[in-house]
């Protein structure tokens, strides 16, 4: 496929697009985590001082202390906890100084007997997202079920402030939930919040055919604050009771085979570090997460960069592991390319074997990719098999975003997966009864493949361009 160039530039701006939440949404247990309009229901306790500072809550240590909850402030929940029911603490967190505070959520009648959560946090000067996962135990004392959420700052040799936000406190839910996230802040979404009134009619489109669908977030090491942004995408869906759908694209030498997308972590240890943040964000909340698009399949290309492929399937075996173990209710699938680039169907087997399929739910095919779904479900189901054989039953599901009308075909086949051209929308997400388990949208339509084909110039990997957008749209150019 030839390069067709475009000429113009798209800028993202951020917007909000509106999902209504259903009555099931999990409700919020801290009636004010967010510090827009004071402090109001957050206590100062011994020689804590807790005051409004520019819409964060500023706590601080008048003198040293000998315990840390002699300085410390504590807000009532609005309700109280199930024993045996999952939750996750949510906040930002920036100090005046680097140490340790405790974190706690606790009965209020009897503070220092089953705590359900007390946990230390590593305190900086640089704000963090911060979230943790729990399991409520049942209280000492029924006489009085109030529940509190304190934040323990008291040092022995110092006297900090710590300024706090974004404060949330949600129950896992019960059940999975069945309807798929839709975010308003995926990049269609956010284009077409910045481009409603100025390009009315791409906007229109893109709103109805692309940002109102379930599309899968993707992340890599592009965020500053990964737990943040983990956090919230999956808070967002869990209020509303809908299934985020996450990618986890940052393996060293990410990309290899084709570069247009090169990066991710600078190593074994790095990456590591990375996956294990990425699992914790999500904790213990339902979840969906692809794992490492093309890892797999392009593991054989990590040896032009003189790195050893068996390396990558030790990454991902380990990630598989720590997703199992800190993201227990995310449904992984660990991807294995598509039905034309692994043809040996045993030796992807082998490779999956040896990346984790084990600890995983199933694997994912057509990520970012155009194969039709018939050809894709038949290649799936031949690896399922094998795949039984030796590690049990798994499921698969199938990237659908931009197999409407199959592969693009030319006369310079090895780039015919960056931006083709006469591509379309395949089917939206859904969740099926037999054949794959979900028809998914993990690649975002409209968002480039490189700089290549039919994209605009200058429209990197990952960069969203709603004439690519369009072009999906309507099958054209």
């Amino acid at each position: 496929m030839r390069s067709l160039a475009v000429g113009f530039v798209v800028a993202l701006a951020a917007g909000v697009l509106s999902v209504p939440h259903p009555a099931s949404a999990a409700t919020q247990l801290v009636a004010n985590g967010t510090f827009s309009g004071g402090v109001s229901g957050w206590k100062q306790i011994d020689q804590a001082e807790v005051t409004a500072d520019a819409g964060r809550m500023k706590v601080r240590a008048r003198t040293m202390v000998d315990q840390p909850w002699k300085a410390m402030t504590a807000a009532n929940t609005t309700a109280t906890l199930r024993p045996g029911k999952s939750y996750t603490l949510s906040f930002d967190a920036q100090a005046s100084q680097a140490f340790t505070a405790t974190a706690t959520v606790q009965y209020l009648k009897t503070p220092g007997q089953a705590q359900s959560l007390n946990q230390p946090v590593a305190l900086t000067t640089a704000g963090k997202r911060h979230t943790f996962g729990f399991t409520a135990l049942a209280p000492v004392d029924t006489s009085d079920l109030t529940v509190e959420v304190t934040f323990q700052i008291g040092q022995q040799t110092l006297t900090p402030s710590v300024w706090f936000d974004n404060v949330s406190l949600l129950e896992t839910q019960t059940t999975r939930p069945t309807a798929l996230h839709v975010s308003g802040g995926s990049n269609p979404a956010r284009w077409v919040a910045a481009n409603r009134t100025t390009d009315p009619a791409r906007a229109q489109a893109i709103e109805s055919s692309i940002a109102t669908k379930p599309i899968f977030e993707w992340f890599g090491g592009w965020f500053g604050d990964l737990t943040a942004a983990v956090d919230t995408y999956v808070g967002d869906a869990q209020a509303a009771d809908r299934l985020p759908m996450l990618v986890a694209y940052n393996i060293p030498n990410r990309d290899a085979c084709a570069t247009e997308s090169t990066g991710g972590a600078g190593n074994a240890a790095a990456y590591h570090a990375w996956i294990t943040e990425f699992a914790r964000a999500i904790g213990t909340r339902h979840a969906i997460v692809v794992l490492e698009p093309d890892a797999v399949a392009a593991a054989p290309c990590v040896a032009r960069v003189g790195k050893n492929p068996e390396d990558q399937y030790r990454m991902l075996l380990d990630a598989t592991q720590v997703l199992k173990t800190n993201a227990p209710n995310a449904w992984v699938y660990l991807d294995a390319g598509n039905s034309t680039w692994v043809t040996d169907k045993n030796d992807l087997v082998d490779r999956l074997g040896k990346a984790g399929i084990a600890n995983t739910r199933g694997f994912a095919l057509n990520v970012s990719n155009y194969n039709l779904t018939t050809h894709t479900d038949a290649y799936a189901v031949e690896v399922k098999n094998l795949l039984a054989a030796v590690h049990g039953t798994k499921t698969y599901v199938i990237d659908t975003s931009r197999n409407g009308n199959g592969p693009y075909s030319d006369s310079t086949p090895d780039d015919n997966w960056c931006n083709p051209p006469q591509r379309r929308l395949g089917t939206v997400p859904v969740r099926q009864s037999s054949g794959a388990e979900y028809l998914f949208w993990v690649k975002v339509p409209g968002d480039s493949d490189g700089q290549c084909g039919i994209a605009p110039p200058n429209t990197p990997a990952g960069t969203f361009s709603p004439y690519l957008a369009m072009a999906l749209i309507n099958g054209t150019p």
